[in-house]
């Protein structure tokens, strides 16, 4: 079998299939990323042949931009197949316009996208946050925004999405063709680890942080959490960069306007800024972590917030889709108001003044009933690759 994965930051959500794929002899596996990205990964895949390509700089709309980056990995495809490498399957993923041409150049190939996000104009993230309103130009943005999406879509043979509430937000005409599988937490790695100590270690976490995760909101609670539990530390970690929110002038950070708001009510010495941390750091905060924090808009559902019930946290989370697709309040989780500072601080001391060790172990096993890596993601994954190539088992 031959597979081709394209993602401009490879490996992206194709890190564990791609390397289940590398692993088998019979299979031959490229991928393809920006170069910027992929350069530097190649020890960290051995069997990937890892192409990568230039970022085309194009002025204007997202969608000139999509055109110009499918153009360009379009072209890279093109001489794939003049040398004479033909992929059986193509996982690519929907975003960026980097799946655009690739059913052109190889229409042989079944191309499965990976469906992350499908932006509307209300009932998901646009609008979701009073603090942050969308612009007067945002619907056409949005529809600018999409248009590449569909493009893509009407050229797929298959699509998956990592939850329910994400397939939801694709157009009914393109949902029968896109199944759900999550990508997986690997919860080998993720041990579930004995109660936490006496220390209370209150923990966010998030890629960036920045409005869409919740970050201003959970800095708000942060006074009454020291008020109610006056011995606590709070550990957040996060980048100090913008991925989903509105960006900031030059120099500025949601980190310092945070800070700013708040100066003269935050006990700084018990509030610790990491950074970005190494997976295994992050994995030692989990397990030492009292009460863990998860707050999002509307939005695309981060892997943190899994790796952290697998983990047994006490997690506190926003009760906003597809978070609830995932706790049930009560039972592996407390759901909170994402704008109540209050209700977040009362939950808090909630995980750590009552019992949780009922509430953990259900967290844990709901991670390995549902996200589980090795056990029911990838081979779900692997199954509808399968599938791919005999069109017949899929209708079926």
């Amino acid at each position: 079998m031959r597979l081709l994965f394209v993602h401009q930051n490879f490996p992206g959500q194709y890190c564990h299939l791609a390397t289940h794929y590398a692993s088998q002899r019979d299979c031959e596996v490229v991928a393809v990323g920006e170069n910027g990205n992929v350069l530097q990964r190649q020890p960290a895949f051995p069997r990937v042949r890892l192409l990568g390509y230039d970022t085309p700089r194009k002025e204007g709309n997202g969608l000139g931009q999509a055109i110009a980056r499918g153009q360009v990995v379009g072209a890279g495809a093109a001489q794939l197949r003049r040398a004479g490498f033909r992929p059986d399957v193509i996982c690519a993923h929907l975003g960026w316009g980097e799946a655009l041409f690739l059913k052109d150049v190889f229409p042989e190939a079944k191309l499965l996208l990976y469906c992350e996000f499908f932006y509307r104009q209300q009932g998901a993230d646009c609008g979701f946050d009073p603090e942050f309103p969308p612009g007067p130009g945002s619907a056409p943005r949005l529809r600018l925004m999409n248009a590449p999406l569909l493009m893509a879509l009407d050229a797929c043979d298959w699509g998956v999405a990592p939850t329910l509430w994400q397939h939801r937000q694709f157009p009914p005409a393109y949902r029968p063709r896109i199944g759900v599988i999550h990508d997986g937490i690997d919860t080998d790695r993720i041990a579930f680890p004995p109660l936490p100590g006496d220390e209370e270690i209150v923990t966010f976490v998030a890629r960036n942080l920045e409005p869409y995760r919740g970050f201003h909101v959970f800095m708000r609670a942060i006074p009454e959490i020291q008020k109610r539990r006056p011995k606590a530390h709070v550990v957040i970690v996060g980048g100090d960069e913008v991925s989903y929110s509105r960006r900031l002038p030059p120099g500025e950070t949601y980190r310092a306007r945070m800070l700013r708001e708040l100066e003269g009510r935050l006990d700084l010495s018990r509030v610790h800024f990491t950074g970005r941390i190494s997976y295994a750091r992050y994995l030692s905060l989990l397990r030492a972590s009292s009460a863990h924090v998860y707050l999002t808009y509307p939005f695309v559902l981060s892997w943190s917030l899994l790796e952290a019930l697998a983990a047994g946290c006490a997690v506190i989370a926003s009760r906003t889709p597809p978070v609830e697709e995932v706790i049930t309040d009560g039972q592996n989780g407390l759901l909170v108001d994402f704008f109540s500072p209050e209700e977040i601080a009362a939950r808090v001391e909630q995980a750590l003044t009552q019992d949780m060790s009922g509430l953990r172990e259900h967290a844990r096993r709901t991670a390995l009933e549902r996200y589980d890596l090795r056990r029911v993601c990838l081979p779900a994954q692997a199954k509808l690759i399968e599938q791919l190539i005999r069109p017949a088992a899929l209708a079926a």
